[in-house]
């Protein structure tokens, strides 16, 4: 299955349709550009770019996302340029440049990441060693530890903050100068103010006049803002993990066979569109292409999800990225660089994780509003206690704590790192989503329109039957019409020569043949007169098809196929009935699961189909569809009407599709589901491209309600955070200090939370129950005593049984055969049956990696296959039936 051309032709698909994002903006063709943005400290500071570029004359939007320390800005190009925009950022006080989607550019970022993981990790540390002593200090000041009151000397405190505050502190410091500077504020406004208070009064207080210190209060919070920094930006760094693993799959080099036969082995950058490229066993092919020698299984799981390998041969496509099983292949490069359907789907994943969804508006106005907010609030507690007569060390230790707990981090980083796993985990499952927008539009869709051909059938029709009558047998039926059909292009023509040549039958070429367009055609085979087409081409050529020897008997298997959901299709020869052929489209494996697993999520699901009445009322319940869900005799034009009039009766509408005649649809409905396996056209109109079966679309709409959830979650605790910190802080029940803590720790939890997304499993409708668990096959054993050793014992259905008494184990054991997915190296295989030994009972466990299975023997007194399965997913692998 291909992934084609992700992300090209937009402008084309924009206009043609009408996206809900818009490409088009008062008739002028809108341009869009990511920036990478430095700097940037907390959702004030994204806020604030934000709001700089959306003042910018010509930006028709701006979305900056702090997670991934980006911004997408979509302007005028006649109003504006990058180079401006880019100067807007800075003149807000940030650095800025155009975020390069390409590998030099990726190993630029991960260099500077590391770079500043290390140095700010450094700056904790020297705040650690100096705030440690006046951690101590405070301990023996509470419980009167004489030896180490000496810590409690202000000239003591003196020396050990003046480096915290003036080294690690610098940051922030700087950093609020230059916020203020530029006439705005954020978080480390809100530190810089906080601490500075604290250190500056304890100056004064130790050199001036006489008073308390709260030099403790300077540098341990300092040190434990950088912490919680360090940590949440770490945490931060593991939200796009999955885009660093789906890079990691596209090989660094690649083999290019020279004009003389020679092999060259050049960087991945360097294979240019009409190369040969080898492939050998095991290795990942390096680019899209066609293979013009050889044969192999490749596993298309990066692509599909499926662990099962899908056999490839010459003339066949096959995918960068995927894995080459086991025969040597020799591909032509159709598809190089940024053009590969691997870095289409890192393209389409990077943006996805740097757009918004809806619910992210109300955490950027409340964090738009919330620096100035804290700091009235700070200065309203100042004087609440100065007026109170608490003095003015009192009043400004609980204005510190005021400052240091009100962080807007949090609120900041709820939706976006939510969105950033999301979208992810949605890519390594086979689900890719173009931004957070239609994420979150998914968890509210009510109803669900599937089109017929090609999502819930596989769009290739085939012979289920044959009714053949007398003179003529089933097999000469089928060999006169498959020849008067070989000349034919027709899909149903094709599906009776397919069934002749699986048959085995052999297929003369016609004399003559002649078709009548959206009747049949007639042909002359071996001097008989053949013709083939609907009952009513049959009438319209005179043939009389109901007397002596068929009396009803063609009518009646018409009727009855069409019923069956058959297209039925007759066949005359020499002017009589000699059979009627029943052609019908095959369900989807898994579309009967999806749609039952859709409606059990309380979604209406509708089948829309161009095709009679009958037909679509067979296949609807067959798979489970309602009938007054069915939508049939849809012309195309009139797929994006029917959407429009679920939508008016108040229903939040999802559209499935695959071909050029669903794009006005998929565009219409609130969210636009394509097949991977449909046209282009149809993905380019889509908001999500499901990779593989409608299972996806299961999993997609169970990730899009988790996700929201989860973002729910953050928003909630975020502000719970600060509704209950800020006013203990300006009551001085929570010394500033404390505060510090708390602050730290609520981002890292809202960037934790998010983290759990990762976790997200594929919805698998055959997948094993943990309650019976189905699928694992056990096998007795006897209880004969001999002297056999358990390597000698044979594993598998259908191998011969060696008793496990034999083996010298006592108790009543059993086999189970384990089928696990996820595995892909020797490590994977240790894991698997590391934690398969680790269950209590287990005899013995032996892992496959090419079969992806295990065998375990177990003591069924000790253990349950249920055990098993549990050990397995807990080890992170899952098992399926």
């Amino acid at each position: 299955m291909d992934v084609k051309k992700i992300g090209e032709n937009r402008d084309e698909i924009d206009a043609a349709y009408g996206r809900k994002d818009g490409s088009v903006d008062g008739g002028f063709e809108l341009s869009q550009m990511d920036f990478a943005i430095t700097g940037m400290t907390c959702a004030a500071c994204a806020a604030r770019v934000e709001r700089a570029l959306g003042s910018e004359a010509g930006v028709a939007s701006a979305a900056v996302n702090l997670a991934a320390e980006t911004a997408r800005v979509r302007y005028h190009p006649d109003q504006t340029s990058p180079d401006r925009l880019m100067e807007v950022i800075e003149a807000a006080g940030y650095g800025a440049r155009e975020a390069v989607r390409d590998a030099e550019e990726d190993a630029r970022r991960a260099e500077e990441r590391k770079a500043r993981e290390a140095h700010d990790w450094r700056l904790f540390y020297i705040g650690a060693a100096f705030s440690i002593p006046l951690v101590l200090g405070m301990i023996a000041d509470i419980f009167k530890i004489e030896t180490l009151m000496f810590l409690m000397d202000p000239l003591v405190g003196f020396v050990l903050a003046t480096p915290v505050v003036f080294v690690p502190g610098s940051r922030f410091y700087v950093s609020a100068a230059r916020t203020v500077a530029h006439g705005g504020a954020n978080m480390d406004v809100l530190v810089a103010l906080g601490t500075g208070a604290a250190y500056v009064l304890s100056v004064v207080h130790t050199f001036v006049v006489s008073g308390p210190v709260y030099y403790e209060a300077a540098a341990v919070v300092i040190t434990l803002v950088l912490l919680g920094k360090n940590l949440e930006y770490i945490a931060r760094g593991k939200t796009s993990e999955a885009i660093r693993k789906l890079a990691a799959l596209s090989p660094k080099t690649a083999s290019v066979l020279q004009p003389d036969g020679s092999e060259v082995q050049v960087p991945i950058d360097r294979v240019a569109v009409g190369d040969i490229v080898m492939v050998r066993p095991g290795e990942r092919v390096p680019v899209d292409g066609v293979i013009v020698e050889g044969f192999s299984a490749i596993d298309e799981s990066m692509l599909t999800g499926e662990s099962i390998p899908v056999d490839r041969q010459a003339g066949d496509s096959i995918t960068g990225g995927t894995v080459n099983g086991h025969g040597m292949l020799k591909m032509r490069a159709t598809r190089v660089g940024s053009e590969t359907a691997l870095a289409q789907i890192i393209r389409m994943v990077e943006e996805a994780q740097g757009s918004k969804a809806p619910i992210q508006r109300l955490a950027d106005v409340v964090s738009s509003h919330f620096v100035p907010a804290v700091l009235a609030v700070a200065v309203v507690a100042f004087a609440g206690w100065m007026i109170a007569g608490s003095g003015i060390s009192r009043a400004l230790v609980n204005a510190t704590a005021v400052l240091v707990i009100a962080c807007p981090c949090a609120l900041g980083l709820a939706t976006p790192t939510a969105i950033m796993v999301a979208t992810g985990r949605g890519a390594e499952l086979g689900i890719l989503i173009r931004g957070g927008e239609y994420l979150e539009r998914l968890s509210s869709v009510r109803a669900i329109i599937l089109d017929k051909t090609g999502t819930i059938t596989v769009g290739m029709p085939s012979l289920q039957e044959v009714e053949a009558f007398l003179p003529y047998g089933r097999e000469e039926a089928l060999r006169l019409a498959a020849s008067a059909e070989r000349a034919s292009e027709h899909p149903l023509g094709r599906a009776i020569v397919g069934e002749a040549e699986l048959s085995g039958i052999e297929i003369p070429m016609p004399d003559e043949f002649r078709t009548v367009p959206g009747r049949g055609i007639i042909a002359s085979v071996e001097g008989k007169e053949v013709a083939v087409g609907t009952l009513k081409f049959m009438n319209e050529l005179g043939i009389q098809v109901d007397h002596a020897g068929a009396t009803g008997a063609v009518g009646m298997a018409v009727a009855r196929m069409q019923d069956e959901g058959q297209t039925a299709v007759v066949q005359a020869v020499d002017g009589e009935p000699a059979a009627v052929y029943g052609i019908a489209d095959q369900v989807r494996p898994g579309s009967v699961e999806a749609i039952r697993g859709i409606q059990d999520l309380g979604i209406d699901v509708y089948m829309i189909t161009g095709d009679n009445a009958r037909t679509a009322a067979a296949i609807a319940e067959r798979v489970g569809i309602p009938k007054n869900n069915v939508l049939a005799e849809v012309l195309p034009e009139g797929k994006a009407r029917e959407v429009e009039r679920l939508q008016e009766a108040g229903l939040a509408v999802a559209m499935v599709g695959d071909g050029i005649n669903d794009a006005p649809a998929l565009a219409t409905a609130d969210v636009g589901v394509a097949m991977s396996t449909g046209t282009d056209v149809a993905m380019e109109a889509a908001d999500i491209t499901i990779v593989g079966d409608l299972s996806r679309l299961v999993s997609a709409v169970k990730l899009s309600k988790r996700t929201l959830a989860i973002i729910k979650e953050n928003l909630f605790w975020a502000f719970v955070y600060n509704t209950i910190g800020i006013p203990l802080a300006a009551f001085g029940v929570l010394p500033p200090v404390y505060a510090g803590a708390a602050m730290s720790l609520s981002s890292v939890s809202v960037v934790s939370n998010s983290l759990r997304l990762r976790r997200f499993r594929a919805e698998q409708p055959q997948r094993i129950s943990m309650t019976d668990a189905k699928g694992v096959e056990s096998m007795p054993y006897g209880r004969k005593n001999t002297s056999e050793s358990k390597e000698n014992m044979v594993a598998g259905p259908g191998s011969t049984e060696k008793s496990a008494a034999a083996a010298g184990m006592v108790g009543d054991y059993g086999e189970a055969l384990l089928n696990v997915d996820g595995m892909s190296c020797g490590h994977c295989k240790a894991a698997v049956e590391g934690a398969l030994m680790g269950v209590q009972g287990v005899e013995s466990a032996e892992v496959d990696l090419d079969a992806k299975s295990a065998r375990v023997v177990y003591n069924r007194n000790a253990a349950k296959p249920a055990d098993l399965v549990r050990a397995v997913e807990d080890a992170g692998y899952e098992v399926l039936r």
